[in-house]
């Protein structure tokens, strides 16, 4: 048994983690300061002797005694990183100094939830660990992009310099039961509108790409990184190289919910990616890990769960 503190524990990704650890008899420690995360999230396992909730915001210092840490605190959707950008910053900046001060007093080992916006809108394709990214430092998107890359930047000196065990995921778009019904993202903004009857609002002509990730492989990925030996840092990253495009997505969720929705065309939002593809070549060979759950099937499972939310159209 191990005690695993998870940072935005009561997040989409975060609340299936701590389900996961908890399944394996581990000590689970969710900490979430609920400007995204919900309890309704974790409500299914709250009770479990196992699990302690405590509400708290990263940006402050934390004081307990862990095994194993998973940051994965910070708003991730457009809508909510962009309401408070300065707080996202410091959420992804003073969030990793703050976690990375706890791992290092309790000899802990750390993993870090980065992101595919590292890359910015890349001008390789699809992206390798090794790209660099092609971002921009003062736009709108830029809080959660730069305050990612500097969390990196942190946990590779706390490695560097403190020998402290990391380990850093970058996380391609992910989807599953438990996003948030408003946090803006193509998938849940898509299935909302469908089983409401709604448009589907396609920005720019829909050509634009990205990859998507069910939750139960991103958690796979996850638990697999964390298990590899200290030596290997990460990072690597963690997505499905499925391709599709965004008017391909709104397509199939009009298929697969018998929606009567229209889909119309919007302008598109300032410095939106153009690709978004990850190579995992390297998560292939390091965690023998590659997603198994195809688009359509993820969908269903996930529309169903959205059933439940959204009044039928």
């Amino acid at each position: 048994m191990k005690r695993i503190l998870v940072t935005g524990g009561a997040g989409f990704l975060g609340s299936h983690l701590c389900e996961r650890l908890l399944k394996e008899g581990n000590e689970v420690l969710c900490v979430d300061n609920f400007f995204t995360g919900r309890r309704s999230n974790i409500v299914s396992f709250i009770n479990n002797p196992l699990f302690e909730v405590m509400r708290h915001d990263v940006c402050f210092p934390l004081y307990v005694e862990v095994d194993e840490l998973y940051n994965l605190a910070c708003p991730a959707s457009p809508i909510h990183y962009q309401f408070d950008p300065v707080q996202t910053t410091k959420t992804s900046v003073h969030g990793a100094i703050n976690m990375l001060g706890l791992a290092k007093r309790v000899r802990a080992k750390i993993f870090q939830s980065s992101t595919s916006e590292v890359y910015g809108d890349p001008q390789i394709h699809p992206q390798p660990e090794s790209y660099w990214g092609n971002v921009n430092p003062i736009g709108y998107r830029s809080c959660y992009d730069e305050g990612k890359r500097c969390a990196e930047t942190l946990f590779f000196d706390y490695n560097r310099q403190h020998k402290l065990r990391i380990k850093v995921a970058r996380i391609f778009n992910t989807y599953g039961p438990r996003m948030h019904p408003n946090d803006g993202r193509v998938v849940s903004n898509f299935i909302m509108q469908a089983l409401q009857g709604k448009p589907i609002t396609v920005y720019g002509k829909g050509h634009q790409t990205r990859s998507f990730c069910y939750v139960d492989d991103m958690i796979e990925a996850f638990i697999r990184l964390m298990a590899t030996p200290d030596d290997f840092t990460g990072p690597v990253n963690l997505g499905n190289p499925g391709e599709f495009t965004i008017l391909e997505l709104a397509e199939k969720i009009i298929k697969l919910t018998r929606s009567k929705s229209k889909i119309i065309f919007e302008p598109l939002p300032h410095d939106d990616p153009t690709q978004r593809q990850p190579d995992i070549t390297l998560a292939k060979k390091k965690l023998k890990w590659q997603p198994k759950i195809n688009l359509e099937d993820g969908l269903k499972e996930t529309i169903r769960y959205f059933r439940k939310l959204a009044p039928a159209s």
